[in-house]
């Protein structure tokens, strides 16, 4: 069965189609009880304060403008600017497994601001405009609530939010999240000659990211282990450095630590970093940005192996339900994957959090039918 909405499931078990629609699409049932509780279950097998929580965000291509929060923004899945809902994650990463935890649909201004639209598509009223690194914050602090863990990663559309990381030093979390190669550091501790004779010493000026470090010497890059793979070693070069960074009001910011992961391969990518984590190491760091491709994994797994992104609802309570009943079902393969000794749980190959899961290749092919538009809508 490859797509996992309630048309099939029901044909398969037998049932009528249209109250497992309402069911999903208008149920009166609590979603944020049901996650609370697969949070409490995340906590007895897998928690840890070793953890680290990954923010990270996923879009689902729709055609139309009548589900909830539906726009033309950036869709990442899509790798432009398109007609789709944007949803914000909160996943859990310890060192025996993998989860999502927490997710919440970004709405934007328009819609927030549209009384006809939230009443069509049952937005709360409570719900406001918020920037989608506000609902990463409030969706990690309700999950912080249930699970330990000290460490938050993410990319670079959380990264770049000077806001979002001064509210987890606030917090006195420890990040290493992804900024944009085009980010303006420059290094404190770097001085330059005088501009004429007999005047001071002169601070650098600040400069793009990857131009700092496409003129740093080699000598200031280290090779790490970040963790086992199905292949052997899973090793990055990294630089590290002290920093400052603008913000988005042009001014420099407190000095946090810049990380730059490289891969050893033949045709490397990489990655900028800021940490407020003074005292870690390269493979500290390394490996806590290593769980945010752990967990971009795990959605992948999820659009292919349960259906995350094959919903057939058009409200805010929809929307919700069904995202809180695959997450359910993603926890399940995981307790699977362990209760297997890490083979594979899913009937459709799924693998475990500990390393590359086998549903990734499986789910991208599958992005091809998701990203040409968005799923037929029922009820709700």
């Amino acid at each position: 069965m490859q797509r996992k909405t309630t048309e099939p499931i029901a044909h398969r078990a037998g049932l009528k189609r249209r109250p497992l629609q309402l069911f999903v699409g208008a149920g009166k049932w609590d979603d944020q009880a049901v996650r609370a509780e697969t949070r409490r279950h995340v906590r007895e097998e897998l928690g840890d304060d070793d953890a680290t929580f990954v923010l990270d965000g996923s879009d689902f291509p729709k055609q139309g403008d009548a589900s909830c929060g539906v726009a033309r923004q950036w869709c990442g899945r899509l790798g432009k600017v398109d007609n789709c809902q944007a949803g914000v994650f909160v996943a859990y990463a310890a060192p025996r497994g993998c989860a999502l935890v927490e997710a919440g649909l970004y709405l934007p201004q328009d819609w927030a601001a549209d009384r006809r639209r939230r009443q069509v598509t049952l937005v709360p009223a409570a719900v406001t405009f918020q920037e989608k690194w506000r609902i990463a914050l409030d969706l990690l602090d309700g999950v912080r609530e249930e699970l330990p863990g000290r460490r938050v990663t993410g990319d670079d559309e959380f990264g770049r939010c000077t806001a979002l990381r001064g509210q987890l030093r606030l917090r006195g979390l420890r990040y290493v999240l992804d900024v944009p190669c085009n980010t303006l550091v420059r290094e404190p501790a770097e001085w330059l000659p005088p501009a004429r004779p007999g005047g001071k010493p002169r601070r650098p000026a600040f400069e793009r990211v990857d131009q700092w470090v496409a003129r740093q010497p080699a000598g200031r890059w280290r090779t790490v282990t970040v963790r086992d793979g199905e292949k052997g070693p899973l090793r990055v070069k990294v630089l590290l450095a002290t920093v400052q960074a603008k913000d988005e009001d042009g001014c420099a910011g407190p000095t946090e630590r810049l990380a730059v992961l490289r891969g050893v391969e033949a045709k490397p990518r990489t990655w900028y970093t800021l940490s407020n984590a003074r005292q870690a190491g390269r493979a500290e760091l390394a490996r806590v940005h290593g769980a945010r491709h752990r967990v971009e994994e795990l959605l992948e797994e999820g659009k292919g192996e349960v259906g995350l992104a094959h919903y057939e609802v058009r409200s805010w309570v929809g929307w919700h339900h069904h995202m809180t009943l695959s997450l359910l079902a993603l926890w399940f393969l995981e307790l699977e994957r362990l209760r297997l000794g890490g083979k594979s749980a899913g009937g459709d190959g799924a693998a475990g959090a500990g390393h590359l899961h086998g549903a990734a290749a499986p789910a991208a092919a599958e992005r091809g039918a998701d990203s040409r538009g968005g799923e037929p809508s029922a009820a709700a």
